[in-house]
C-alpha cells in the first residue's frame, strides 16, 4: 500500500501544516500525560467545543492522579454529567487509582503497561504515548482511518475490527520518529478540518498531492463503512413524585450496565405496564401511593444502540419509600445528585 508513496514528504507536509495552523486548545498547552489522558478519554464520542469546559471544570476539580484516584465516584460523575458515555469516567478513575498505587502516580510509558489500564484501547494508549512521550505509536480512531483511506486509496470496511490492524501497521510505518506527537495530532487535525466526513475540503488539503483518493475522484466514495444496526427504540413513563413536604423521589441505577451509578426519577416501562395500572406498579415498587397523573412533556434520548422515548408525568404521593435504592430529595439535594442528560431535562419540570 505505501509503494511509490513520497513517505518522507508526506511526514513533512502534514507536521508543518500542523505546527502552523493547529487549533488552541487547553489539553495543548504542555505534554502532561495526565491532562492528555483526560482529554483523551472525554473527546471520545465527543465534540471538541462540548469537550472544553469539561476538561477544564474537571482538571479544576480534580488536577492530579491522586486526586482523582480518591475523590468520590459521585463527585466524579456529577463533574462528567452532562458529557455522557459514563462508563467513561468510572474507567478512568480506576485506572488513575491503579496508576498511582501501582506507579507512584506516574503514567507508564510504555504499550504493555499503558495498554493493561482500564479504558485505555490501542487509540487512546498510542496517543498518549505520542502526544505526552514522543513515542511513536499509532493512534488509530474513525478519523485517521477515513483521512488514510482517501490518502492510500484503501478500500477496506473501517466498521470491520480487523481494518483497524492495518491501518495500526500503516501508521508505524508512516509515523515520524522525530515529531510523532505532531504526526498523530495532525492527522486528526485534519480528519476534524479539512478531511471530513461529508464534503472534504480538498482544495485546503496541505497532503492533497499525495492523496490517491482526490487523483481519482474517489475523495467522497471512501472511506467504505457498512452501516450499523438500527437502534431499538423503549418507551417508559417518567415519573416526577413529589411528597407534601416538596421533595421528590430519585432512585440510583444499578452499579453495573447503562448510565450505572447514576440517579433518575422512576421509569415505567410502557411496553409492561399500561398508564391505568402506573398507581398500582409504583405501590409495588416503591411503596408510594400516588394520584393526579399529568403529562408535561415528551422527550427523546438516544444512546449508540438504543432510543428513550419518555413520557414525563408529574404527580403526587405520600407513604412510606420502600424501594432500597430510592430516596426523597429536596431541590437543592437533586443539585448535587449526577443524572444523566435526559433525566436533567425532566428535571427542568420541577
Amino acid at each position: 500500500m505505501l509503494e511509490g508513496f513520497d513517505l518522507e514528504a508526506f511526514r513533512q507536509d502534514l507536521i508543518q501544516w500542523f505546527q502552523a495552523e493547529q487549533r488552541i486548545l487547553p489539553w495543548r498547552e504542555n505534554q502532561d500525560p495526565y491532562r492528555v489522558w483526560v482529554s483523551e478519554i472525554m473527546l471520545q464520542q465527543t465534540r471538541v467545543d462540548t469537550v472544553i469546559p469539561y476538561f477544564q471544570n474537571f482538571l479544576e476539580k480534580f488536577p492530579t492522579p491522586e486526586a482523582l484516584a480518591y475523590a468520590e465516584e459521585q463527585d466524579v460523575l456529577k463533574a462528567w454529567e452532562g458529557l455522557g458515555y459514563y462508563s467513561r469516567a468510572r474507567n478512568l478513575q480506576t485506572a488513575v487509582r491503579e496508576v498511582v498505587e501501582a506507579y507512584d502516580g506516574k503514567v507508564p510509558d510504555n504499550e504493555k503497561e499503558l495498554g493493561s489500564l482500564k479504558g485505555v484501547g490501542p487509540y487512546t494508549r498510542g496517543a498518549i504515548l505520542s502526544i505526552a512521550y514522543d513515542v511513536p505509536s499509532p493512534a488509530v480512531d474513525g478519523n485517521v482511518m477515513r483521512v488514510l483511506s482517501r490518502i492510500l486509496m484503501i478500500e477496506e470496511d473501517i466498521a470491520k475490527p480487523a481494518t483497524r490492524k492495518i491501518f495500526e501497521s500503516l501508521i508505524r510505518e508512516l509515523i515520524s520518529k522525530e515529531d510523532p506527537s505532531s504526526f498523530n495530532q495532525g492527522l486528526m487535525e485534519l480528519g476534524a478540518l479539512v478531511c471530513t466526513p461529508k464534503s472534504p475540503s480538498c482544495l485546503l488539503c496541505p497532503v492533497r498531492s499525495h492523496c490517491r483518493a482526490f487523483h481519482e475522484g474517489k475523495e467522497t466514495e471512501l472511506p467504505i463503512k457498512s452501516s450499523k444496526k438500527k437502534q431499538k427504540r423503549l418507551p417508559y413513563m417518567t415519573l416526577v413524585l413529589r411528597d407534601q413536604q416538596g421533595r421528590y423521589v430519585v432512585e440510583k441505577r444499578p452499579e453495573n450496565g447503562l448510565l450505572a451509578n447514576l440517579w433518575q426519577f422512576p421509569m415505567v416501562p410502557i411496553q409492561q405496564v399500561d398508564r391505568e395500572k402506573v398507581p398500582e406498579w409504583v405501590k409495588d415498587h416503591y411503596g408510594l401511593d400516588i394520584e393526579l397523573l399529568n403529562t408535561v412533556d415528551h422527550i427523546k434520548h438516544t444512546f449508540s444502540h438504543v432510543i428513550w422515548d419518555l413520557e414525563v408525568v408529574t404527580a403526587s404521593a405520600s407513604g412510606e419509600l420502600t424501594a432500597s435504592d430510592a430516596r426523597f430529595a429536596s431541590k437543592e439535594e437533586l443539585e448535587a445528585l449526577p443524572f444523566p442528560v435526559s433525566h436533567q431535562k425532566v428535571h427542568k419540570h420541577l
